[in-house]
């Protein structure tokens, strides 16, 4: 099937060529068996090393501090172990890496932003916990450190564009048929992408409270994004659904069911009540990475859809610091807003399943908005 076919992967290079031998390494050249098989393999990294992981996080005493503004319920979480952020990280890029295409682009951009900002939330983490300073990387650090990347990834789009049907600056408009949003220069695209990663990096970053709640809508949102990756990418379903071709995009299926498969496993173990947190390592990981690949499929606005529940999240901290600081009053009980629900009265479990109900539907949604193209 076009756009169904890799041309360089890790395994290929071992399996594919014995193809003339053993007829069934031909499968290898299918996104689809490579996709399947990377959530695979990210489940059996997180299931093999997390016990070992959350065993040495704890002999290193790298453990969790709950702040004394949040809830009091949270204060029974004192000590869980930290940085377990180390093994999403590995989930995802060791799957991506054996199985993904590596002359792609898209898939090495993906990689890059998966372990760049995963070094940054490591250093976060490391001088929070290890080094006990009480605000960890400080924030503007972040800030440049999540730009960087996406300015760095903004500009190998613009001077380096891979061939599709939009021009390198053009996006998608969701819910709108052949609409497209032009930045026509460099000067406005390239802040606009740096944008969308740190935006996305910083939303999910806020939304890790709760046990199991981030690992739950990235799994969510990553199945989303490999549907409308995959769709992309191929010659025949994009003609027939009509919407822009991107040559090389449907590689990023695999990286998305690493994802997947990433976010299963550590939810695992972080499933209520946590024996591990995910940490600054995990979350701003996972949140450049649905940031990046909602810019390299052109879908950008999207992504608030996609990622609704992360966007609500990050607004209801911006609503609540601009209404104390200009009118001394809260909108919300605390925030981010999941705090706002458990001083509401709902127990933990109930706020994260809820939540991950709404994802599962916007991630529906997002998905619908194909057929209206």
């Amino acid at each position: 099937m076009p756009g169904d076919l890799g041309s360089a992967k890790m395994l290929y290079h071992l399996l594919y060529p014995l193809r003339d031998h053993f007829i069934a390494f031909n499968v290898f050249k299918y996104i689809t068996f490579r996709s399947a098989y990377a959530a695979a393999a990210a489940l059996a990294v997180s299931f093999l090393l997390g016990p070992y992981v959350i065993r040495r996080l704890s002999e290193f005493r790298v453990r969790q501090v709950i702040r004394a503004q949040g809830p009091a319920t949270h204060f029974d979480k004192e000590g869980t172990p930290t940085m377990g952020g180390l093994l999403i990280v590995a989930a995802i890029v060791v799957p991506t890496l054996l199985l993904g295409d590596l002359t792609n682009r898209y898939v090495l951009i993906a990689v890059l932003s998966t372990l760049w900002l995963g070094a940054v939330g490591f250093l976060d983490d490391y001088l929070l916990v290890i080094k006990k300073l009480p605000n960890g990387l400080l924030g503007r650090y972040k800030l440049i450190a999540q730009f960087v990347l996406g300015i760095g990834i903004g500009l190998v789009l613009y001077y380096l564009p891979p061939e599709g049907a939009l021009s390198r600056t053009e996006t998608n408009i969701p819910f709108l048929k052949d609409t497209f949003l032009d930045f026509r220069y460099g000067f406005l695209y390239v802040p606009f992408v740096a944008l969308v990663v740190t935006g996305a990096s910083n939303a999910v970053n806020l939304t890790d409270g709760l046990d199991g709640l981030v690992s739950g809508m990235v799994c969510m949102a990553a199945m989303a994004f490999a549907g409308l990756s995959y769709i992309s990418g191929h010659v025949k379903f994009s003609e027939y659904l009509n919407i822009p071709y991107l040559e090389g995009s449907g590689e990023l299926t695999v990286y998305c069911a690493a994802i997947v498969g990433a976010s299963l496993g550590f939810l695992w173990f972080n499933c209520h009540p946590a024996q591990v947190f995910m940490g600054d390592t995990g979350a701003l990981a996972l949140g450049g990475s649905l940031g990046t690949l909602a810019v390299l499929i052109k879908r950008e606005f999207l992504l608030v859809v996609v990622c609704g529940i992360f966007v609500a999240e990050a607004l209801s901290v911006i609503i609540q610091v601009v209404s104390y600081k200009t009118r001394r009053k809260r909108v919300f009980k605390m925030a981010p807003i999941h705090h706002h629900f458990e001083l509401m009265g709902w127990p933990e479990s109930k706020v994260v399943v809820r939540l991950w109900i709404v994802s599962a539907l916007l991630g529906l949604l997002s998905l619908s908005t194909i057929k209206l193209q």
